[in-house]
């Protein structure tokens, strides 16, 4: 049985680590699409975005694993049924549960790494993959002045150059609108031609221009009218810019470790304690203020007339007593405070669902890291019965399969997650998307071990053979 034992992990093993890889360059990609923007055109070191790269595919295991399980134990069990070799074993009186044993070990341990590596290793690629994506989003791009378009990167300053050499330092007919001083004055700087370089710490743009003029013009102000425009006439004169925000500066993890998805178990279960003693202030606070708006009524009603503790029957009475004008008024200041209650009933609602939604998305998270794991074992519970009953091995059924079961699976998990998101669901409802691919699982290995036809086409066809055939008699 050793023998058949490394036959079977071989086999299993070699599409588990393909489909893994696939799987993880694929969901990279879909993140690549999405910040290319981000990272193009700004001078960025390889090693950075690399880094970036790196960090991001380690955020990506949790979701790939699954998806390779279950796509390498369809591949493997069709394979065996499609040449013949499943056959071949249950002629030797080795059972399906018994092919299936190795590589259930492997789902197990896969199953309890996963869990390891959300719990401990994903807080802090996260943290790390967070911290650079925001480095590299908040980055400037490079310093690119094009002959004859404005260029406004440059906080304050919008610069036009007519033409540029091919060293790309000389420029020619230099025009620099300088906005650093608002709407209170307009400075504007034109030059023939000029030099531009940048400072030894890359932290200075210097503009050398050479024979220009430099026009000034107070809009507000004192000058305003004693000189309404000033011109100065230069040979020589040089200019600095700051850019060091165009620099790659690492920000500290103090930014980012307060966040939910940074967090193991433990600091969940301890940020989510927090927040709920947190929670139950604010609405005792929240109550309190909506009775001290209430007790406005009394206070606003003249002459004691109407009080907080009188009945429906009593202030009904009260107001038929009233003169018209009086009723009136008496109205107007009931439908002012009851209008002025339901908006900030309103307002203190919207503040109290928000904050239980923050509660709830720590509690998805922590509960994400259990689904996710177990994920890998029921994942693999209907992938291994199912190759065996189809019979199909290759890239073309495994796949169709793979991309079906697992996308059940997404679509009732973000289903179920909404839902506990908004308090519709308790923290258990992150669970449905397990609950519902369970009783899979079961059938279908029901169905493998007893040796059904349930995916047989030739099965189908003489089954509806008959069933017509009994009809038309």
């Amino acid at each position: 049985m050793k023998k058949l034992d490394r036959l079977i992990l071989r086999s299993f093993l070699g599409p588990l680590l393909l489909t893994f890889s696939i799987s993880v360059f694929v969901l990279l990609m879909q993140f690549v699409w999405k910040y290319i923007d981000d990272m193009v055109g700004k001078g960025l070191e390889f090693g950075i975005i690399a880094e970036l790269l790196l960090y991001a595919s380690a955020t990506f295991v949790p979701m790939a694993l699954p998806i390779a399980i279950l796509f390498a134990s369809i591949m493997t069990m069709g394979n065996f049924g499609e040449k013949y070799e499943l056959v071949a074993m249950k002629a030797g009186g080795v059972s399906i549960s018994r092919v299936m044993l190795p590589m259930a070990i492997v789902a197990v341990l896969l199953t309890g790494t996963a869990f390891y590596f959300s719990n401990n290793v994903m807080p802090e690629a996260m943290l790390r993959y967070r911290m650079t994506l925001y480095d590299v989003t908040r980055k400037k791009p490079a310093v690119n002045i094009r002959p004859g378009e404005y260029y406004k990167d440059i906080d304050g300053y919008v610069i036009r150059v007519g033409s540029k050499s091919q060293d790309g330092r000389t420029l020619q007919d230099v025009i620099i609108f300088d906005h650093t001083k608002g709407i209170s004055e307009t400075n504007v700087i034109v030059a023939r031609c000029g030099i531009m370089q940048t400072t030894m710490d890359n932290r200075y743009l210097l503009f050398s221009l050479i024979d220009g003029y430099s026009y000034s013009e107070p809009t507000i102000g004192e000058y305003y009218n004693k000189r309404p425009l000033t011109t100065v006439k230069f040979s020589n004169q040089t200019i600095s810019f700051d850019i060091s925000s165009f620099a790659y500066n690492r920000s500290t993890e103090d930014l980012f470790e307060g966040s939910y998805q940074v967090m193991n178990v433990n600091q969940l279960n301890a940020a989510k304690h927090h927040l709920d003693s947190n929670l139950f202030r604010r609405y005792d606070d929240c109550r309190r203020d909506m009775v001290c708006n209430l007790r406005l009524w009394q206070k606003l009603c003249e002459n004691k007339q109407l009080a907080m503790t009188d009945t429906a029957v009593d202030v009904r009475q009260k107001v038929e007593q009233m003169t018209p004008i009086r009723r009136d008024k008496v109205y107007n200041r009931a439908k002012f405070i009851a209008m002025s209650a339901v908006s900030d009933g309103k307002n203190y609602g919207e503040i109290l669902q928000a904050d239980q939604e923050y509660i709830n998305r720590h509690e998805i998270e922590k509960q994400r890291k259990f689904t996710l794991s177990v994920a890998c074992l029921l994942l693999f519970l209907i992938g291994a019965p199912f190759g065996s009953i189809v019979r199909k091995g290759g890239l073309g059924m495994p796949l169709v399969a793979s991309v079906g079961f697992f996308v059940l699976y997404y679509v009732v998990g973000m289903i179920a997650e909404k839902a506990v998101r908004e308090s519709a669901l308790g923290p258990e409802g992150m669970w449905v998307s397990s609950l519902v691919m369970l009783p899979i699982g079961v059938f279908l290995t029901l169905q493998a071990t007893t040796d059904s036809s349930l995916f047989d086409v030739a099965t189908w066809r003489r089954f509806f053979i008959r069933f017509f055939g009994r009809e038309r008699k």
